[in-house]
């Protein structure tokens, strides 16, 4: 099992930045790629970005390329979305999520499917 912590949340203007964490424990060893989703009131979860362990796979969702940078630093066991020039429609609610499956082709990364081990979330407000 793989516990998933997100922290870094909070309210910002709209144009400024925020960076999220998330932090694994547990079984990490075998965790194979990483993804950010976020979930804003009456929307579906929708992926921000993933990246692999050996970050040979890194995509990000159109909406927030350009903006929004995914990183890993595997001896902290962390992942990091740092988030800049921030609009009100990133308002939402940002998980991280793992999965330690070999198999799946990197295509579906951008899926809740492709993701065992979901974090609890971390509220992201941008105000106008």
């Amino acid at each position: 099992q793989v516990q998933l912590i997100e922290s870094g949340g909070g309210l910002v203007q709209a144009g400024g930045s925020l960076r999220l964490s998330c932090t694994a424990s547990g079984h990490t060893y075998g965790i194979h790629h990483m993804g950010w989703f976020r979930s804003a009131p009456g929307k579906e979860r929708e992926s921000v970005g993933f990246i692999s362990t050996n970050e040979d796979s890194l995509d990000y969702a159109d909406s927030v390329k350009g903006r929004f940078t995914i990183s890993i630093d595997m001896a902290k066991k962390t992942m990091y979305l740092q988030m800049n020039s921030l609009k009100p429609e990133d308002t939402a609610v940002y998980y991280c999520a793992a999965d330690d499956r070999y198999g799946l082709s990197s295509s579906n990364y951008h899926r809740t499917h492709a993701y065992a081990y979901w974090g609890q979330g971390t509220q992201v407000t941008v105000s106008s």
